[in-house]
């Protein structure tokens, strides 16, 4: 019988002896490799083609989040198994939506790590048991918390729009020097060195761009994972103003605390968007600056063909009407007669 393939990383030589002498008492695995840091990790990989990947998230030039999500979409029939020290339950979330199949706490016995590799192996996810209250909490819609603070977000936002640091502080009514003081924690949060680099991770993970239905007072955003969004529903508002997307985002928030919001200004936001989330309802301004509504609607349709689409305008114009329903859109709405009740009514009829 040939026997699993196994690669081990991690950067203590003596975290990785007391792992790999643990293993052996397991009948059928075979360590091909051990490696400390990230280039080696992703040397290994090509050469040894292994089954199973052990890794501990914490490695000289390793970026855990891209680099797993990356290893995940180029392997996918290897099994992942992280071990770390680090129990944040949010950058725990961040690495199961990566393609991560356990996560094992390293003060934790070497017998639940055998589990753990059992468990991985037999196509199971594996969560050590002292993080499992902390992530059932975070996936409940009454305690939602988000990787990013609501300046965070805001940051995130400008510095996809090419905003400097004056120009951000100039929106948000900030000074220049409280501005780099967000974005450095911003940035430590996103793994990330650069402003650039930020923007580029907003650009390929669309998700933390999301907000929960449930909005208190200070406007808390919810965390958003494969765990939350396979349960909540997710909804997209396109439309070019900023005032009118928070108005109706509150509105949708009371109809359905559960829902999952994510906005786009223009067409190219809404495209990239759908494509990334397959949102179950989308509604859609007809007038989108200088671009056409109605065109936006037909390219969201092609995208996402299962996903509902209602046009909104300031304008109830018959012809928007008849156009907005042949590009696929299956009402067409004016803003004016949206409230609170015509939006709940149009989440129940979606999730029926």
């Amino acid at each position: 019988m040939n026997k699993t393939r196994v690669l081990l990383a991690d950067d203590h030589a003596l975290v990785r002896a007391g792992i790999s002498n643990a293993l052996q008492e397991l009948s059928g695995l075979e360590i091909v490799a051990q490696v400390g840091d990230g280039p080696a990790l992703l040397a290994a990989l090509e050469a040894e083609e292994p089954e199973l990947l052990i890794v501990d998230v914490r490695m000289p030039e390793f970026r855990p989040l891209p680099t797993l999500r990356q290893i995940h979409g180029r392997y996918p029939q290897m099994r992942i198994l992280v071990i770390s020290a680090y129990d944040d339950d949010v950058y725990v979330q961040g690495l199961l939506s990566a393609g991560v199949d356990g996560y094992h706490l390293k003060d934790q016995p070497l017998s639940d790590l055998k589990l753990a590799v059992q468990r991985v192996l037999a196509g199971k996810r594996w969560i050590s048991s002292p993080l499992l209250d902390k992530l059932v909490q975070s996936t409940t819609p009454t305690h939602h918390d988000s990787p990013l603070t609501p300046r965070q977000h805001d940051l995130l936002r400008l510095l996809q729009e090419g905003l400097d640091n004056q120009r951000i502080a100039q929106r948000l009514g900030l000074s220049v020097k409280t501005v780099e003081n967000h974005l450095t924690g911003l940035y430590r949060r996103l793994e990330v060195q650069s402003r650039l680099e930020a923007a580029k991770y907003a650009r390929e993970h669309p998700e933390i761009m999301g907000f929960s239905g449930r909005q208190p007072k200070s406007r808390r955003a919810s965390r958003i994972c494969a765990v939350t969004l396979a349960s909540q529903f997710t909804l997209l508002l396109v439309d070019d103003s900023d005032f009118y997307r928070s108005q109706l985002r509150r509105m949708v928030g009371r109809a359905s605390p559960q829902a999952v919001i994510y906005e786009a200004r223009n067409v190219k936001e809404a495209v990239r968007l759908a494509g990334a989330l397959s949102p179950a309802l989308m509604l859609v301004d007809v007038v989108l600056g200088d671009e056409d509504g109605i065109r936006c609607t037909r390219r969201l349709k092609a995208l996402c063909p299962s996903s509902r689409i209602i046009l909104i305008s300031a304008y109830p114009d018959r012809e928007f009407h008849r156009l907005g329903l042949e590009a696929g859109a299956v009402a067409f709405l004016d803003k004016k007669d949206l409230d609170v009740a015509v939006v709940r009514q149009i989440l129940e009829d979606v999730q029926v």
